[in-house]
């Protein structure tokens, strides 16, 4: 199990590694920095670097896993990449469905093919499909997700490098919320934090606030207004992440 140090999972999955980027919120992306470092240190499975990369091998790792887990899927990739064949794709479904004890969180920024493939999928209860909205240019992914068959939905909205105003959240199910970390960091605003936090109190959305990010995010911590904000999906147990369990 690769155990995980983002807040708000307990593991993530890669039978997917490397991408490409879209938009501006990929510009700093951790995880070609991190692909880069684990094929410095041989890692087989990043012999390619952040070059797209199917790996059939992990496809049933999930399956040995036997502790439910919040499990973040493609963290080093992006599932719905125009490079990653259906069949796959469906592939990878098929294992979360098996799999059903964990519960599965999904992010793309490939909203339109997401859209696209959506009624092809038989979308399993314990699967959350996310879309990354990094300013206001990007809210139609928004849209995008709402017509999925999802069971449930949630934005990722991290890095936030740009205000995000009157979100349409029907049908959303969860929200996160960061700034950029690393050394080339971009900025993010308080105000932009609590005008999302407060859209999303006025609509009963669950809200995550994960990080304000730059340099050296531990210094910069995740407290918003004197506290944290650590909300889960309403459907979902608690028990399904185990760092907010014990904190």
């Amino acid at each position: 199990m690769t155990e995980s140090k983002i807040e708000w999972t307990d593991s993530t999955w890669n039978p997917i590694t490397g991408c490409t980027k879209i938009s501006p919120g990929c510009k700093n992306c951790y995880a070609e920095r991190m692909a880069k470092r684990l094929k410095a240190m041989g890692q087989p499975n990043y012999e390619n670097g952040f070059k797209l990369t199917i790996h059939p091998l992990m496809l049933r790792r999930p399956l040995e896993w036997q502790k439910p887990r919040l499990i973040f899927v493609n963290s080093m990739s992006d599932l719905f990449h125009e490079e990653v064949p259906f069949d796959f794709i469906l592939q990878v479904f098929k294992i979360m469905e098996m799999a059903k004890w964990h519960q599965f969180q999904v992010l793309t920024k490939r909203s339109d093919r997401l859209m696209e493939l959506s009624s092809k999928i038989d979308w399993p209860v314990n699967v959350w499909m996310g879309v990354s909205v990094e300013n206001q240019d990007y809210t139609y992914r928004i849209d995008h997700l709402r017509k999925t068959g999802a069971k449930i939905k949630f934005l990722s909205i991290e890095p936030l490098i740009g205000p995000v105003t009157e979100m349409n959240l029907n049908g959303i199910d969860w929200v996160i919320v960061g700034g950029e970390s690393g050394p080339r960091s971009r900025p993010i605003e308080k105000d932009w934090v609590i005008d999302i936090r407060n859209q999303c109190l006025s609509t009963g959305v669950p809200f995550f606030f994960k990080q304000w990010g730059g340099k050296n995010k531990k210094k910069t911590g995740r407290l918003l207004q004197g506290r944290t904000w650590d909300q889960l999906p309403k459907s979902v147990n608690p028990i399904f992440n185990t760092k907010l369990v014990h904190a």
